[in-house]
């Protein structure tokens, strides 16, 4: 698109300036805290993954503990929800507003499903005792420490990288769905995105989908190895 055109295309430098990376400032800013955010996860679940098989002494079977079937299914919403941005991305960058509603909407609703399931997973693993700081006294998990079935030396590890990890994902994802929510009300409803500029829907279906990725890793790790 040319400076002649009648409508602007935003999303692209304008001509006859040069292009250099061709990347707006929006994205590109979001690029680099991406960069950031790969470091950050990977700090943690690098000192998991050494924690427990460096670690002297048995960690615990995840699905002892853990309940992976409904985190399996929280696991296929969350990728759903990124199927979603995807439809809502496309949608906008062929002008369909209805589209972009329709599908961003499904983005949210299935983002803030995760983070409510997350919640009650949380709170269903308390009251069976494990906490940040290990196994409780006195709980479910714990009478299973004393029978043999769970060993007790590596609980504490356990339950501070596991409340460390999948608790700031769902901090990003809480993030997210915020993020979503300000653009539906303040920008999609009012029909301010049109096919020459969406760079919010761009920019923050990055983070969906960087945020989507993470889950999937810890996910593989965390509930399933």
């Amino acid at each position: 698109m040319t400076h002649a055109s009648a409508t602007v295309d935003v999303m692209r430098a304008p001509y006859p300036a040069e292009r250099g990376l061709d990347v707006y400032n929006h994205k590109l800013g979001m690029w680099v805290f991406l960069a950031s955010e790969v470091m950050f996860f990977s700090a943690l679940i690098g000192s998991y993954v050494i924690l427990r098989f460096g670690a002297p002494g048995e960690w615990a079977r995840p699905g002892v503990v853990l309940n992976i079937p409904i985190t399996a299914f929280n696991t296929f919403l969350l990728i759903c929800s990124s199927v979603s941005m995807v439809k809502a991305y496309a949608a906008i960058a062929d002008g369909d507003q209805k589209g972009l509603r329709l599908w961003l909407g499904l983005t949210i609703l299935g983002g803030g499903t995760f983070v409510g399931i997350q919640v009650f997973e949380y709170i269903h693993l308390v009251e069976r005792g494990f906490t940040p700081a290990g196994i409780r006294e006195g709980s479910e998990l714990a009478e299973m420490v004393a029978k043999g079935t769970l060993p007790a030396a590596t609980s504490g590890l356990y339950g501070s990288t596991f409340f460390t990890m999948t608790g700031f994902h769902g901090f990003h994802v809480t993030c997210g769905v915020v993020s979503m929510l300000y653009l539906y009300f303040r920008k999609v409803l009012p029909g301010k995105y049109s096919r020459q500029d969406y760079r919010g829907i761009e920019t923050v279906g990055l983070y969906w989908h960087f945020v989507d990725l993470v889950w999937i890793i810890l996910f593989t790790i965390v509930y399933l190895i």
